[in-house]
């Protein structure tokens, strides 16, 4: 069978969501774990589009040696020498190139002709190859494109150096039917077959995974896709679905994939986690609803083999069927054999340290400790800010509906404890206007959501913030059984990074 190469864009079209961006520690710490996961090229970013770009893509490229990492540029030169500058310490750097080809993009979007487009593919591509040996070069809205002048393109990229052809569905605009026709059409009129032919499917019409498996009968050998399908509008074909598409049919598809299945789950959760962004509980592969079975007939029949209702097992892409619950009464034994079954076996010996900590801190608080509780504490550590310039020390709330809602926050700042009362629409909000106080700077809140991490009054709470303080932005998130005290962690991770970057 075939290697399908797996080319992830979650750090660049995934994080283009709204709500999705993230700071350099956050894609630096996801990067790591598609490493892990076994993705082919990590696409880190778009290196000219912002400093904060240039150095997400820069760091990834200097820390990732087991995949290839890859960065976003335009046609032009001054973009393709920034993602080469970026690119300067990857192992293995891949240069993407874009230009629209379609006539709707071309004259609305970038006031062009084909003729220029033509001398921009050209010039952009041999300019690149003078910088680096592998070169992909992307036809935006490829699927809009009149094929004949998508045959001249693709030709002229590949006459100048493109390794990699990408056919875009940018709009999801394709049907299944069509995208094959096209594929088969640039293979019978240009010399695709000499290059990577590589495709990159949106969702707007829900067909992203079915045109990206489309695209591998009629010959595509990387898919370009994103964990839990994030990205732009409807966002991107989801990595899990296509992997677990080929893993499940591969006698279909007569490809496979170098994926580790096994570290699917963990890493939606950590992208769920960092984003704020979950998936639906039916969502295909990791949503919480994928392995359970209510209707009796179906119970029945799982229990006495797990086929008659799954088409592969949970624990394929890391999911651990429901074992003992831990308690506060739980050894560090015992805990740390839960951590290990839940694929995280490789935590420093420090953070397995404070992670047990936190474990019998929380066992004091929730009567149960769930495995997802258990992920939450893991992944809160992996994606919490380490700048400490404020840390908190104690809050007191007093709220109600006839009164108005005012916060005591006790902040600890260079050794002495600062603290000061705020009123506000809410405690919530009362809280963060008496750490504004404290740090004599106003802040603004872009975003703030709240999710349970399990089910039951006991519940922890994450708290996902994005936060504005002049023309930087970060996200942070908190976590704790208590959702404001969730919530100020999350604020006062946000300010100590802002601050931070002073």
């Amino acid at each position: 069978m075939r290697t399908v190469k797996i080319f992830d864009t979650t750090l660049r079209d995934g994080e283009q969501s709204p709500g999705c961006s993230m700071n350099i520690g956050e894609k630096v710490e996801v990067a790591h774990q598609l490493e892990k996961l076994g993705v082919d090229i990590i696409e880190a970013g778009f290196a000219s589009s912002s400093k904060g770009d240039f150095e997400s893509v820069k760091r990834i490229a200097e820390t990732v040696k087991e995949a290839s990492v890859c960065s976003l540029a335009r046609a032009v030169a001054s973009d393709i020498k920034a993602s080469a500058e970026a690119l300067a310490g990857a192992a293995d750097p891949v240069l993407h190139i874009f230009l629209s080809t379609s006539d709707l993009h071309l004259q609305s979007k970038l006031n062009k002709t084909r003729e220029q487009a033509l001398e921009m593919v050209e010039e952009s591509v041999r300019y690149a190859k003078s910088f680096c040996g592998k070169i992909e070069f992307s036809a935006e809205d490829a699927t809009r494109s009149d094929p004949d002048f998508l045959v001249e393109i693709v030709t002229a990229a590949l006459k100048n150096g493109a390794t990699t052809i990408n056919i875009p569905d940018t709009v999801g605009y394709a049907t299944p039917d069509e995208f094959r026709a096209l594929l088969r059409y640039l293979y019978e009129h240009t010399e695709l077959d000499k290059a990577l032919l590589s495709v990159h499917c949106h969702n707007d019409l829900g067909l992203a995974v079915a045109n990206s498996l489309a695209a591998i009968k009629a010959g595509a050998s990387q898919i370009e896709c994103t964990v839990n399908g994030i990205g732009e509008r409807a966002g991107n074909a989801s990595l899990e679905e296509i992997v677990m598409n080929l893993y499940t049919r591969r006698s279909e598809y007569d490809a496979v994939t170098n994926i580790d299945t096994k570290e699917i789950f963990k890493t939606s959760k950590l992208i769920q986690l960092i984003t704020g962004v979950t998936v639906a509980p039916t969502k295909p592969v990791v949503g919480k609803n994928a392995f359970l079975h209510e209707s009796g007939i179906h119970q029945h029949g799982v229990m006495n083999n797990p086929l008659t209702y799954e088409i592969f097992s949970p624990e394929t892409i890391g999911v651990r069927r429901a074992g003992l619950v831990l308690g506060k009464h739980s050894g560090k034994h015992a805990f740390f054999e839960r951590v290990r079954a839940l694929g995280y076996s490789d935590i420093p010996e420090q953070q397995a340290e404070q992670l047990f900590t936190d474990f019998k801190n929380l066992a004091d608080k929730k009567k149960e400790i769930h495995d997802d509780d258990i992920v939450a504490l893991i992944l809160k550590d992996i994606v919490s800010n380490k700048e400490h310039i404020y840390k908190l020390d104690r809050f007191v709330i007093t709220c109600g509906d006839k009164i108005t809602d005012v916060a005591s926050v006790s902040l600890i700042v260079d050794g002495k404890r600062i603290e000061n009362v705020a009123s506000g629409d809410g405690p919530i909000d009362a809280a963060f206007n008496a750490i504004e106080k404290t740090t004599g700077r106003h802040f603004t809140l872009e975003d703030f959501h709240i999710n349970a991490v399990t089910g039951g009054r006991d519940a922890q709470g994450t708290a996902k913030i994005r936060l504005r303080y002049g023309e930087k932005e970060t996200r942070a998130i908190g976590i704790s059984t208590d959702i404001i005290e969730a919530s100020i962690f999350a604020y006062l991770n946000a300010v100590n990074f802002l601050l931070s970057m002073e």
